[in-house]
């Protein structure tokens, strides 16, 4: 990303909300601190790329802030969370529970952050799955997922840093996404069948805009 300084202000009230979400996570994390350390740095990455395309840094940062929430807890507890929650993917849990945690966060945490909009609980329920319609928050939230400083590099990840501020930001998230499912595919990993039915939504939905 580039380095250039970028000023975010925010309300007296926004400040002291986001040094809760901060506090918070990381009372929360704290048996995790790498996961912790990633979770602030998609806050900031987030707020970064949300001032560079025009969306609000606010919502970004708190939505980064809280992505990975329920990673607090192992994947068989995530499990166990999710069907109790009643999360139907259409496949056995067990396949995908790398992408269980944002959605059971987007389910538990509104009561206990009523303050946040909708808007935010639907960026970290899709910001590793997708969706075939993508706000500019939910793609930011990705995008910071995907791309923030501690991630470990690839060639994919290096090619979609060189992009901030030079591609749109739906083609940002386009290289984002297409690149974790080749990451994945290249991983002999199992693919969600929703990521193929997302896929080809969103690629049907640019080459529409070519016509």
């Amino acid at each position: 990303m580039a380095r250039k300084k970028l000023k975010v202000r925010y309300t007296p009230e926004q400040e002291a909300f986001l040094d809760r979400l901060k506090r918070d996570v990381s009372e929360h994390l704290a048996k995790k601190p790498r996961r912790l350390s990633h979770s602030l740095s998609v806050a900031k990455t987030a707020e970064r790329l949300a001032v560079l395309y025009g969306v609000d840094p606010f919502l970004a940062r708190a939505a980064g802030t809280l992505h990975d929430w329920e990673k607090a807890v192992s994947v068989s507890d995530q499990l166990a969370h999710a069907r109790e929650l009643g999360i139907d993917l259409g496949v056995d849990l067990e396949l995908v529970h790398s992408l269980l945690h944002g959605i059971i966060a987007a389910r538990v945490l509104p009561e206990r952050y009523p303050e946040l909009p909708p808007s935010v609980w639907h960026a970290i329920e899709v910001h590793t799955s997708a969706a075939a319609h993508m706000t500019p928050l939910d793609q930011v939230i990705f995008v910071a997922d995907g791309i923030e400083p501690l991630r470990p590099s690839t060639p994919g990840i290096e090619r979609t840093r060189s992009l901030v501020g030079e591609a749109s930001l739906d083609d940002l998230f386009w290289e984002s996404f297409v690149g974790g499912i080749i990451y994945v595919l290249r991983g002999g990993r199992y693919l969600y069948p929703g990521t193929i039915e997302v896929y080809n939504a969103l690629a049907s939905e640019r080459a529409s805009r070519t016509r």
